[in-house]
């Protein structure tokens, strides 16, 4: 168990370090060698758990998705929830930025960025055939068309807080995307019960990163792709 938690440190000061690089550098200017020297780490403790640069992108892209958020009685209630929180971390932990950063690179051109993307949209589809299926959603809603248009929609809100003031209102831009998103695909009596506040996102986070730490390393263990039920 000693050895398994002490991959588990390796692998996230990599990520850490790698996102750092990507961040400050960009994808293509980054190099192995930076990112080696911010991590601290040697290049075969490196290659165990990365085999390229590309692949440390793949894991930093990870990063959007990796935490489970507390299941809620409404399918939209989890798809506000995952929002929010993905604002309230893109305003607070770098590796969350750094995935965002390397999603939107457009010079990045040796780089596959379509996995960001579709893990992101992937999420969001889930949470509305599920909304769908237990009658939250208006009848006429194209549930892969509205996954595809909700991440859409945040990425350019996300870009437009950074520009304008480095995300400090993001979580508050997010609001008035649900606010204006939300009516046009929620049933009424489902709308009026969703909790779609600045505040709900700092509690939902908190109380997620609580019962993540209470399941210990077994849980920081699972591979990104296999724990991203956020009920993004």
């Amino acid at each position: 168990m000693a050895r398994q938690e002490r991959a588990i440190r390796t692998r996230r000061t990599i990520l850490e370090a790698a996102a750092a690089v990507f961040d400050e550098r960009g994808y293509t200017s980054a190099t192995i060698g930076e990112i080696l020297e911010r991590a601290g780490v040697t290049k075969g403790a490196l290659y165990f758990h990365f085999g390229s640069k590309e692949e440390l992108a793949v894991g930093v892209f990870e990063e959007q998705l990796a935490i489970t958020l507390p299941p809620q009685s409404s399918k939209l209630q989890e798809l506000v929830d995952s929002g929010l929180v993905m604002a309230r971390r893109l305003r607070s932990e770098p590796l969350v930025r750094a995935s965002v950063g390397l999603a939107l690179d457009q010079g990045a051109m040796d780089l596959d960025r379509t996995p960001a993307f579709r893990m992101w949209i992937d999420q969001n589809t889930q949470m509305l055939t599920e909304a769908k299926a237990s009658g939250e959603l208006l009848q006429h809603v194209d549930v892969a068309e509205t996954a595809e248009l909700l991440v859409g929609s945040f990425s350019g809100v996300q870009l437009l807080s950074q520009l304008r003031c480095q995300r400090q209102d993001l979580e508050r831009r997010v609001v008035v995307l649900f606010e204006h998103f939300l009516p046009s695909i929620t049933v009424p009596a489902v709308l009026a019960k969703l909790d779609i506040s600045v505040e709900r996102a700092e509690r939902v986070l908190a109380q997620a990163l609580r019962e993540e730490a209470a399941a210990g390393p077994a849980q920081a263990s699972v591979p990104a792709q296999a724990r991203v039920s956020p009920g993004a």
